[in-house]
Parts: structure tokens; C-alpha cells; sequence
């Protein structure tokens, strides 16, 4: 059978590969490739040039997980650049003394430690080849001589010009030049980002070897003038977030120094001839392990890929998991996560008799062996917040028109010696905390996925890292490494990945036709970002999805709102077949690209 037509090529050569919700990104890590670097050279560029080219979607304040395949070790191992909580993120400071019921949105109280940068550092440290100047060095050019902004990220810094202009300053000098925001597809300077990069190059290369000149910009950002900048931001500045109030933050530089990002084992479910790979319970990663877990019990195979069947069965199965993840996950240094439970076939198999003809509208959350999960509230209220104040916050992803708010981004690369990465850049979005003046950008905001409750699996307390959204996947079929994917998308990350991969694995489509499949969301779970709203039975449709689909899960039950024809999903995949390497990237929003030879 032909392929389908699609808006892009599916790449495939035989050198390297490189996906990204960027194309300068993608560019910059086929450039290293090429130069000679492997693919985690190639993935630490193409990120720190994802900081500047896509500010509104990461920026260096914020966090990475990061999936990886090295030939050397010849095992998938997980990076955790996602910082903890600081020493005073407790429930009572925030709930007692601040009157607080959720962790906010925005602002410096919901800043965990920044994990971005370490992060990166430990992979090219631990796995590359090249030095920080040389994978910094395409990031710091964009940022001292402009990068284009796309007409997402000027509509991102429109929204919140007002907010900034009133209570964030700092945020409205930087972008706002000019006291306008900038022009679509015109370079945009970050000068000060530019500095602060040149200056840890500069400094850390004083350092005689490539892995001491690594040690000390890590010292330089966790115990030097970032760190020292960021202390004195958060102690001294009240700033407004979505609580309607000001706050100072709780971050210090004891917080800073303590912390550094580790390497672990991930978590995998074998599923016919692939295995899947996903960072632990410190993030929502293991859900679309569960969601193969459940979706054993079904025959995929016969289901249409668009029809109804197909669409209720798999939303059917994602409440059971994502309600689990409510109920159970969280950081495994502290809390004992049922994951063996969780993803045994006898749990599943039970779980999976819980699908029935009609849309359920419960969370349904389980129980594993006498461990009974906790049930989250359902319903939330933002409270009287000003729209400008909430209108980006968090990470919704995709409003119903299609455009975005607060996002991620995604990297995906594979080189020459069969080394690949799979990471998922978030956080710190230049709408999330105010701009830091001395150093040029500003805090994430991922500490809002701690619920300010005890009984929670993941309730706030110090040093523990939050249950994150950002979840890279990786993939080995017979046996061997085989496809390293992901998406943005906060909640909907493991919902368009899965929905992705079963289309990959049992429908024949190839990587292209997979990524750009009629998309589908469910929000039937409370979100993960404020005000952590949950929609029962609510499920989002891409225009495209056949009328008769869309009818048919009406009638099941199914609370359908259809959005704008290209609105759902920014994956992106590589993978290695024999001695072909493949690629794909999302068309939807014009900015993502894969390239390769």
C-alpha cells in the first residue's frame, strides 16, 4: 500500500537525524553532527538553542528529563534535570501561613530548583564529546545577534504586555523593546542571556580538560552569579501571580548548591516486539506504560485508526491510567510507588473489564494489593484572578482555537553510531516568572504540580521533585534500540505519544503519517497545572477526524468539542531501521522540523 500523503517527508539516510519543535534547533544539532559530535553533543546544542528561539516554551530556568541509548553502555538510561523543592516548600508555610489552597501559577513561589542547565551539563559531561563553548556557542550567537521569533511567541508576549507593564518591570524591559512587543520573524536580542552564557564559557575555561571546564560552569550556575542572582531576586522582590497577591519566593542558594542532577534507570513494559522506555514516577512517564498495560486487552489490530472503536477504547484506557497516576505517583525518594503493581498483567487485565460502550465520567482511581490510591478533588475554581494574570499560565497547550499558551519543547536525535536522545526541554517560559535583570531570563513554575494536601502521593515538602508532565519515550523493538520520540503538551504528552506509537505499531503508519493522524485529548483528569480544573468525559477532537467518529462518540457518551483542524499534538521521532535512519516532525504550527542525511 502507498503511503498517505503528508504535509512533510519521512526523512531517511544513513548518518544522523535530528527532530525538533524548532527548525534553528534541528539545524544547530545536524551542524554538530556533522562537525563530528555525537547525538548527545548534537541534543545539548539543539537545547540551549530551544532556550533562546523558543522562549515562550522553555527557557534556561527551567527543566529537562531526558531519555538516552548510548552504544557504549548499550542500555537507555534517564537524565533527571528536574530540580526539587526548596528546604521551605512546605504545606504549612504555603496553606497556613500564606492562606494559600493551591500552589500558584506563576510568580517566584511555585519555582522549584532551576534543573535545566545541569541537566545538560551531566549528559555532555557524562556522554559527549565536544566542550560547552562549542554546543553554547550557536545559543549565545542567537542570543547576542537575534533569533526569529515566531508569531506564537510575539501573540504570547501581547497577552501578557498589560500584566508585565503593571507588575512585572524587569519581564517588560527585556520584552518588551521599545515598549512594544517585538515583530514576527524579525531577530529578537536577549543580550543579557548572551553574557551571562559567554561569561561561564569564559570563566569555566579556565579549567584545564573538557570535563573539569563542565564541573566548574555547573559551580558556576548552582553556586556562582546565577545562583547568587537568583537568591537575591527571590528575597527581595514581592511579585504578583495568580493567587492575586505578591509573593517573595522561597528558593535560596543553599537550595541551589544542594541540588544536582543524577542519572537512574528508567522504567519499561514490554509490548509485543517493542519495549518502552519512560522516566520513573518523578514524572507522569509511566502512564503510557499503564495505557499499553490496558491496552493488551484489546485488539488494536482490527480497530480502525480514525473510527470510533479505536478513539473510545483508547480514551477509555487513558482515564484508568491517568487516574492512577493521580492516585499513586510521585517522587520514589520518598514515597514507595506501587510501579510493579501498576503495571502487572493481572491488574491491568482486571482493570481493563472496567471499559465499557459508554464514556465514564468517574476517576476511577485503583487499588493495588492493600494500597488503595488517593482520589484527588475534581472540580477547581481559579478564583477572582484578573484574565491577564491567568491567561497563560501553566501549561494548557492548546486553546480551542489552536493557538498555544505556556508549552514545552521536544528533541529527538539519533547519530552515526547509533547513539540516541529523546528530551523534553520545559518550564521557566518567559510568561511564568519575572525576567531576573541580571542574568536575563526567568524561574519555572513546576512546583504547581504539588497538591497542598498530605494525603497526596505527591503533596508538597522540601527536597522532593515534583510529579512533572515533561516526559521524553524511547522505544526498542526485537530487542534493539529502535525510536526515540515525544511531544509537548503538558498533560497530552503521553496521550499524543501513545496515540502515535499504537498507529506506528499496529496500523503500518510510517513516522510522518503517525505524527500528523487526526489528534484527540482527553481532560477528563484534574489537570496538572493551576487551577488543576478536570473536565469529566470532556474529549477534544482535531477537525479532521471523520463526522461519523465524532457522531459515534457522541452517542457514547463522550463530551466532544471539535478544535481547529491542525491543533493537537507537536511530535516528533527518529528512529533506526537496519542500517536506515528515519525521521519525522510536526507540520502544526509551522515551526517544527526534522532534518538528517
Amino acid at each position: 500500500m502507498p503511503a498517505a500523503f503528508t504535509a512533510r517527508p519521512e526523512l531517511v539516510g544513513t548518518f544522523g537525524m535530528v527532530a525538533s519543535t524548532h527548525w534553528l534547533a534541528s539545524a544547530v544539532g545536524m551542524a554538530m553532527l556533522e562537525r563530528g559530535g555525537n547525538a548527545f553533543d548534537a541534543a545539548v546544542a539543539a537545547g540551549f538553542t530551544l532556550h533562546v528561539c523558543e522562549p515562550h516554551l522553555n527557557g534556561p530556568g527551567g527543566d529537562i528529563p531526558i531519555l538516552i541509548y548510548s552504544t557504549r553502555e548499550d542500555r537507555v538510561r534517564a537524565v533527571c534535570g528536574q530540580g526539587v523543592t526548596p528546604a521551605g516548600a512546605t504545606i504549612a508555610h504555603y496553606r497556613d501561613k500564606l492562606g494559600l489552597d493551591l500552589v500558584p501559577g506563576t510568580g517566584l513561589l511555585a519555582t522549584c530548583v532551576p534543573g535545566m542547565f545541569d541537566g545538560w551539563a551531566t549528559l555532555l559531561r557524562d556522554y559527549g564529546t565536544m566542550s560547552l563553548a562549542d554546543v553554547l556557542a550557536p545559543a549565545i550567537s542567537y542570543a547576542e545577534n537575534g533569533c526569529p521569533l515566531v508569531a506564537r511567541a510575539v501573540e504570547t508576549i501581547a497577552n501578557v504586555r498589560a500584566f508585565f507593564e503593571a507588575e512585572w518591570p524587569t519581564s517588560a524591559a527585556l520584552w518588551l523593546p521599545g515598549g512594544k512587543p517585538p515583530e514576527p520573524g524579525r531577530p529578537y536580542r536577549n543580550p543579557t542571556l548572551a553574557k551571562t552564557y559567554a561569561r561561564i564559557v569564559r570563566e569555566a575555561s579556565a579549567k584545564s580538560g573538557r570535563e573539569a571546564q563542565i564541573d566548574a560552569a555547573r559551580d558556576l550556575w548552582y553556586r556562582g552569579f546565577v545562583a547568587e542572582a537568583i537568591d537575591k531576586f527571590c528575597r527581595t522582590q514581592a511579585v504578583m501571580d495568580t493567587s492575586g497577591r505578591r509573593h517573595r519566593g522561597v528558593l535560596n542558594a543553599d537550595d541551589m548548591a544542594r541540588w544536582h542532577a543524577t542519572v537512574e534507570d528508567p522504567v519499561k513494559l514490554d509490548y509485543g516486539r517493542y519495549t518502552a522506555f519512560k522516566c520513573g514516577p518523578w514524572t507522569q512517564g509511566p502512564v503510557l506504560l499503564q495505557q499499553l498495560a490496558l491496552l493488551r486487552n484489546f485488539d488494536l489490530d482490527a480497530m480502525d485508526p480514525l473510527g470510533p472503536d479505536f478513539v473510545h477504547t483508547v480514551v477509555e484506557c487513558m482515564k484508568l491510567a491517568f487516574a492512577d497516576r493521580e492516585g499513586f505517583y510521585a517522587d520514589p525518594n520518598f514515597v514507595d510507588v506501587p510501579l510493579d503493581g501498576l503495571l502487572s498483567s493481572s491488574y491491568n487485565r482486571a482493570r481493563a473489564e472496567l471499559v465499557g460502550e459508554r464514556a465514564s465520567r468517574e476517576l476511577r482511581v485503583g487499588t493495588v494489593g492493600n494500597h488503595a490510591g488517593w482520589v484527588p478533588p475534581t472540580e477547581r475554581a481559579a478564583g477572582p484572578v484578573a484574565e491577564f494574570v491567568s491567561a497563560t499560565t501553566g501549561e494548557p497547550t492548546v486553546r480551542r482555537d489552536g493557538t498555544t499558551g505556556g508549552d514545552t519543547c521536544h528533541v529527538d536525535v539519533i547519530d552515526r553510531w547509533g547513539n540516541m536522545v529523546s528530551a523534553t526541554p520545559s518550564g521557566g517560559w518567559l510568561q511564568s516568572s519575572p525576567t531576573i535583570p541580571e542574568i536575563g531570563f526567568c524561574l519555572g513554575t513546576r512546583m504547581q504540580m504539588f497538591w497542598l494536601d498530605e494525603r497526596a502521593p505527591s503533596a508538597l515538602m522540601p527536597r522532593r521533585r515534583p510529579r512533572s508532565t515533561l516526559s521524553p519515550s524511547f522505544a526498542y523493538r526485537d530487542g534493539k534500540p529502535y525510536m526515540a520520540f515525544g511531544t509537548p503538551g503538558g498533560d497530552q504528552q503521553d496521550q499524543w505519544a501513545l496515540t502515535f506509537f499504537l498507529r506506528h505499531v499496529h496500523h503500518g503508519m510510517n513516522l510522518q503519517e503517525a505524527i500528523e493522524a487526526p489528534a484527540f485529548t482527553s481532560e477528563h483528569w484534574p489537570n496538572s497545572f493551576w487551577p488543576r480544573a478536570a473536565k469529566p468525559a470532556r474529549l477534544l477532537v482535531e477537525g479532521r477526524m471523520p463526522k461519523a467518529t465524532v457522531d459515534e462518540l457522541k452517542r457514547r457518551g463522550h463530551d466532544i468539542e471539535v478544535g481547529a483542524d491542525w491543533s493537537l499534538g507537536r511530535l516528533s521521532a527518529v528512529t533506526r531501521d537496519g542500517d536506515a535512519y528515519k525521521a519525522g516532525a510536526n507540520p502544526r504550527g509551522m515551526q517544527g522540523y526534522a532534518v538528517g542525511r
